[in-house]
């Protein structure tokens, strides 16, 4: 993996300056490091916040007793709106991403997305009504868009190439602590009048943290010599800036000869990559040669990692519990928080782990562990339901099977598997599969209960997690150990 993220974003596929590049990360400090991880990876985190937050919401607003509102009873179809709705909005804010990333930087596309934070959750906590509930919601949804888009990438730009695999990867961890940061304060406030309303502003803070650290924080050095490259600012001034970036980035120990030659290495690793290319670039390209294939591999893996039921099981933990024999909403709160624990503690084993297993084994093994948990949630639903513990280890099945396979590796072969020329178009169509499929079963799950009742609704993600399993089997390929160039060269082509 730490391979992988030097040529992604140093190397660029580019071979001048590797020795360069090499005497710029021989040595660093970590005390610069901490500070330009922590800040981005709170997006991550307010993402999972919302997903963890909004699992104890749906019980609270629905709630004759907690709600403390006169338009508590919803429908399933308002329920899963306002289940789904920020989805919908970091739908839109990826849209908004692709077309303003690059004007507008990382840090700022950062600093916004956590003023659309901020606004999205207060605006939800005093929501005097449902339509004003649901703007929140898509206004902090749109918040999610940009900050899972600028996060990886002002990471991946601004670290050592010793620790840049160890730092994106470590952002999941961040997005897990956001949900189980969300199960704790559902379990804090389910039992209180209103308690929604805390559960949903209680990211206003964090974000305010997230706001004012991004501020603070210097532009990606690769971003502003991106913008000399394309002709959009001076060569000679960005450069500079480059250079104090980098100087605060790495250190004040760093020497200036070092300091300039990484940054005449990224200019012509940029000017490789973006060789022979239109200007503004060619969406359609994703979807011809190589960068099909890889496509079919990596949107393949993230619309699965959605349609298999993740979200709902997630977005749904606390509502799932109840049903299961914890009938106070406090209790499946509670439990929820367990399965939170569980799920930090299987998406370390991933991150430590998938470059000595590799790929291939974590998905299959995790794929397969998903269907199984999904057939017993069935099951319990059906035959089963005197038996509550069937739905509480099926749940941290799925949980500990999901974290270990699809959770953080669909994104990392995302990352690895498109080839250079596509790459940031084909990221990009894959954040929006990813969102969209989200936004789409988690909408439907309450309604299609509803109607096809639990146990037919979890047997249908089962089935659908059994065609996953033999779409990795048969279209997924091993990349551990293999760098872009020969990913690109072995198995794309």
């Amino acid at each position: 993996m730490e391979d992988v993220q030097v040529r992604t974003h140093v190397q660029g596929g580019g071979g001048a300056g590797r020795g360069a590049a090499a005497e710029g990360d021989a040595a660093f400090s970590w005390a610069p490091v901490i500070l330009p991880f922590f800040f981005p990876a709170l997006g991550g985190l307010l993402f999972g916040y919302d997903i963890g937050a909004t699992s104890g919401a749906t019980i609270s607003v629905q709630s004759p007793d907690l709600s403390g509102t006169d338009w508590f009873s919803l429908s399933s179809l308002q329920l899963g709106l306002v289940a789904s709705s920020s989805l919908y909005g970091a739908l839109g804010g990826s849209l908004l991403a692709y077309r303003i990333a690059d004007f507008l930087g990382r840090r700022i596309e950062l600093v916004t997305a956590a003023a659309l934070y901020i606004v999205g959750a207060l605006v939800t906590g005093f929501a005097p009504n449902f339509v004003v509930l649901i703007i929140g919601r898509v206004l902090y949804g749109i918040g999610i868009g940009l900050a899972m888009h600028g996060a990886p990438l002002y990471i991946a730009e601004t670290s050592p190439s010793q620790i840049r695999g160890t730092l994106i990867s470590l952002k999941e961890l961040f997005i897990v602590l956001g949900i189980l940061l969300g199960y704790f304060v559902g379990s804090l406030e389910i039992d209180n009048v209103g308690g929604w309303r805390y559960m949903f502003g209680f990211s206003a803070p964090l974000a305010v943290i997230m706001a004012i650290g991004m501020w603070t924080l210097p532009s990606s050095p690769r971003w502003l010599l991106l913008r000399a490259v394309q002709g959009k600012a001076s060569m000679e001034d960005n450069k500079k800036k480059a250079i104090q970036a980098l100087r605060t980035l790495r250190g004040r120990s760093a020497s200036e000869k070092v300091l300039t030659d990484d940054v005449e290495d990224t200019i012509v690793s940029i000017k490789a990559a973006y060789a022979g290319q239109e200007a503004e670039g060619n969406v359609w390209e994703v979807f011809e040669g190589a960068s099909l294939k890889a496509f079919t591999i990596g949107g393949g893996l993230v619309l699965f990692q959605q349609i298999t039921g993740q979200p709902s099981v997630l977005y749904y933990a606390a509502s799932i519990l109840q049903t299961a024999g914890y009938s106070a909403a406090s209790d499946a709160a509670k439990v929820a928080i367990l399965i939170g624990l569980f799920k930090l503690l299987m998406t370390g084993v991933a991150v430590f782990k998938v470059d000595d297993v590799g790929r291939r084994p974590l998905l299959i093994g995790g794929v397969g562990g998903i269907a199984l948990s999904l057939f017993l949630l069935a099951a319990y639903y059906k035959i089963l339901d005197g038996f509550p513990f069937v739905a509480v280890g099926a749940l941290l099945l799925y949980v500990g099977a999901y974290q270990v396979s699809f959770g953080p590796i669909s994104w990392l072969m995302v990352s690895e598997i498109f080839p250079l020329r596509t790459r940031g178009r084909g990221i990009s169509l894959a954040v929006l599969t990813n969102f969209g499929s989200n936004a789409l079963v988690t909408f439907a799950f309450s309604p299609l209960k509803e109607f096809l009742g639990p146990a037919n609704i979890f047997f249908l993600f089962g089935v659908i997690a059994v065609l996953s399993l033999v779409f990795v089997i048969l279209v997924v390929p091993e990349t551990k150990g293999l760098s872009l160039e020969e990913i690109e060269s072995k198995i794309l082509k």
